[in-house]
């Protein structure tokens, strides 16, 4: 029987074929694996200028890769998934591997329901013969994510957690990814996306931060994710959770000090929340009335300015846009996101001397936030200087060559 969606193909076993299953078990026993201890996933600055941190997970096993442990025997009566080489439309017995068979069974896992028996049967049988997954495998997913490959990245993660459900670490270098591209996704300007892949992360950390016994780091790192988010209020429950079973020092003073910081600037205000939320969903206007609401009870809040610029532009009011976000940098707020928030307004206005330099000081913080990047390019446009805003498309694509914005302008 073939699975034509994820080219798996699933074998009876018999007789001969528990021969040859026994042959691949020998040979791949006589391999020797080392595998050292997992780089730790780095995560890039939140617009609040924390850095994410997560745990590294060490895992020990006594038995090497490809031998099966005593307590497992093959059950002639499941049928074994393997999945096909990619183009093949067939299984070639000579051509059988137990890489074959290993990702066979690890994408029934994926796409199965869990507690099936067949499926609690290929998780023994995948971890009998390959012990060490979950170091190897974790390793490759962080190595694709700092490459870019995010896609990649989820999939061997989520493989993962159906070997190992709810494994804390697995659970935050899921997130971690998730916020990674979404980060990717906002920087090239692909709101919708980047949203959708938010909220899938939003989804990891509430089963984070709703285990039991609790798990630090990811209590410490679903802080700043909401945090990112403007969710002042649940960063701040996320972090005071976070105090009580803390593991490193240097985190625990970090965290004391941003929940001290949104308890003196008022920011977990359940009406500064509610501007967010309007605004992003596309409704300016309420938007704008409550941080107005906000601001008259916290006008010395330089968020509270930077929210008020940002629906503000959103509305097409370019001057008034362009004095709340001079307001937001004069208390404190000038870094890269209301520098390039304030070039847009600038650029609309005309004062393209000025928007360029706030562009470039925007660029200083991140060289290649390419939300900035492509902004350099839109200026130069419409300074008339086309060879020079080429340069910027490019430099937009050699970082994310699927900007559609960069595409868009190189191709018309």
């Amino acid at each position: 029987m073939q699975n034509g969606q994820s080219r798996v193909v699933f074998l009876s076993v018999p007789e001969s074929l528990r021969g040859r299953l026994a042959a691949l078990v020998n040979e791949d026993g006589q391999e020797e694996h080392e595998y050292g201890e997992h780089a730790e996933h780095e995560h890039g600055e939140c617009g609040c200028g924390h850095s994410h941190e997560h745990g590294g997970h060490e895992h020990e096993d006594e038995s090497e890769d490809g031998e099966f442990s005593g307590a497992f025997a093959i059950d002639p009566s499941i049928p074994i998934p393997v999945e096909l080489p990619p183009g093949d439309t067939t299984l070639d017995f000579d051509k059988l591997s137990w890489e074959m068979i290993v990702a066979g069974m690890l994408r029934v896992i994926a796409e199965g329901e869990a507690g099936s028996g067949d499926t609690d049967y290929y998780r023994r049988f995948v971890l009998s013969v390959k012990p060490n997954i979950m170091a190897e495998f974790t390793e490759t997913a962080i190595l694709h994510a700092r490459n870019g490959n995010f896609a990649l990245a989820r999939e061997i993660l989520t493989v993962l957690l159906g070997l190992f459900p709810n494994t804390p670490e697995l659970l935050l270098n899921l997130a971690l990814v998730l916020e990674e591209r979404a980060a990717a996704l906002e920087r090239a300007g692909r709101e919708e996306e980047a949203e959708t892949e938010n909220e899938r992360a939003h989804e990891i950390y509430r089963k984070i931060t709703g285990l039991d016994p609790p798990f630090p780091n990811g209590l410490f790192n679903a802080g700043f994710f909401y945090l990112r988010r403007q969710g002042f209020s649940k960063a701040k429950e996320c972090f005071s959770a976070y105090l009580p079973v803390a593991d490193n020092p240097s985190k625990k003073e970090k965290a004391r000090a941003i929940i001290r910081e949104i308890s003196s600037r008022s920011l977990d205000d359940e009406i500064f929340r509610e501007a967010y939320d309007f605004i992003r969903m596309g409704e300016e206007q309420k938007g704008l009335e409550r941080i107005l609401d906000f601001l008259e009870r916290h006008p010395a809040v330089w968020n509270g300015w930077f929210m008020l610029g940002w629906a503000l532009r959103r509305l097409g009011r370019w001057e008034d846009g362009a004095v709340s976000f001079r307001k937001a940098a004069e208390l404190g707020g000038g870094n890269s996101d209301t520098r390039n928030e304030l070039a847009i307004c600038l650029m609309e206005l005309g004062d393209y001397a000025s928007a360029r330099k706030e562009l470039e000081l925007a660029l200083q913080e991140e060289p290649e936030n390419t939300k900035i990047i492509s902004n350099l390019g839109v200026l130069a446009l419409k300074r008339g200087e086309s060879d020079e805003a080429a340069g910027f498309f490019r430099t937009v694509l050699e970082i994310e060559p699927d900007d559609p914005i960069a595409k868009s302008y190189l191709n018309g």
